[in-house]
This record gives C-alpha cells, sequence and structure tokens, in this order.
C-alpha cells in the first residue's frame, strides 16, 4: 500500500512539472485546433514598460525552433493570448496595426489592408478586452485565421497572408519583444 501511495505521488508531481505557468496563467501543454492536436511549442510574457499585458503561447503539430520555418508551416496552429490588464479595442489593434507595419514594407502593408480592416471590425465588437479574457488566433489551413475570445468564435480572416503577417508581430525580423520572441521558440 505504502509502494502504490509513493508511485501515485511521484505521478501527480510529474504531471505538475509538466504543466507550464507564465505569470500566474496555467498552460495547457496542448491544443486542439479543427482536427489536429497541437503541442505548445513555448510561451512567455508580454510587458510594456513595467506593466504585464499577456501571456503569450504558441501551439504547433510539432515543437519547431525556427522562426521562418514556423512562419512558413502552412499546418494548423495555435497563438493564444491571456490577457493580464484591461486594454480597450483601440489599444489592442493599434499594438497590433504597429507590430505588423514594423514587419512588412508598405507595400505589403497595402496588400494586408483588407484583411487588416477585418481584424479592426471583429475587435470593433468588443469595447474591451478585460483582465483573464483569452484570445485565440487559430490558423486552420485552407479556411484562414479564426479570432475567438474565450472560446466563443469572432470572425475568420482568410488566406495564409495574413495568418503570417500575425505570427511576425511576435517571431518576425522585429518582434514586439525580443524575450517573448525566444520563450515562443522554445527557449529559456
Amino acid at each position: 500500500m505504502k509502494k502504490i501511495f509513493v508511485l501515485m505521488c511521484c505521478l501527480l508531481l510529474s504531471w505538475n512539472a509538466n504543466a507550464l505557468e507564465v505569470s500566474g496563467v496555467q498552460l495547457a501543454d496542448s491544443a486542439h485546433v479543427g482536427s489536429r492536436d497541437l503541442v505548445l511549442n513555448g510561451a512567455g510574457l508580454r510587458t510594456k514598460l513595467f506593466f504585464k499585458v499577456y501571456a503569450a503561447a504558441l501551439y504547433l503539430t510539432q515543437k519547431q525552433t525556427a522562426a521562418n520555418a514556423i512562419i512558413a508551416d502552412e499546418n494548423p496552429q495555435r497563438v493564444a493570448l491571456h490577457m493580464l490588464r484591461n486594454l480597450s479595442d483601440e489599444q489592442l489593434l493599434n499594438a497590433f496595426n504597429e507590430a505588423i507595419a514594423a514587419n512588412h514594407t508598405k507595400a505589403e502593408m497595402t496588400t494586408l489592408e483588407a484583411p487588416i480592416k477585418q481584424m479592426t471590425d471583429i475587435f470593433h465588437l468588443r469595447k474591451e478586452i478585460k483582465v483573464g479574457d483569452v484570445i485565440t488566433l487559430d490558423y486552420l489551413p485552407g479556411s484562414g485565421t479564426q479570432i475567438s475570445l474565450n472560446g466563443t468564435a469572432q470572425g475568420t480572416i482568410a488566406g495564409e497572408i495574413f495568418h503570417h503577417a500575425l505570427l511576425k508581430i511576435w517571431l518576425g525580423e522585429n518582434p514586439v519583444q525580443n524575450s517573448l520572441k525566444l520563450k515562443l521558440l522554445g527557449g529559456n
């Protein structure tokens, strides 16, 4: 009986050791997107000045450490943003738009105008993103990027180009935060 108890304690402790926590947010080791199971590639904290903004998690079909390979990957993917600060829709959209612009030429930004407008329309439906809200950006090949808030789909933006643009916010040449890029790529 004592051996069974010790074995159960070891199993429970090893299970908890696999769970990843970022700034108090427990992140799942996997996610189901479309018909695929994805694994947690990496996760980190987005800060601005000294404020915690969100815990970000990147889920892929298999672990990868090269940003360009992840951006080019045409398999289902998820970026999950666990909000740690209240933001207005304008604050969130401005941050996304600035980060997208930092990673694209003016010509590329012209091709992104329509999908960025769609994203803007989706977030304008919600005037404020609150602490505890979870935004998921799920890429489904052939369908596009589904934006969900707290598990409820808000809209889908067609095409892989927009998805690649979103990923560049965190994984591009000019990421929104270098330390977050490293964490999403599985680094310490």
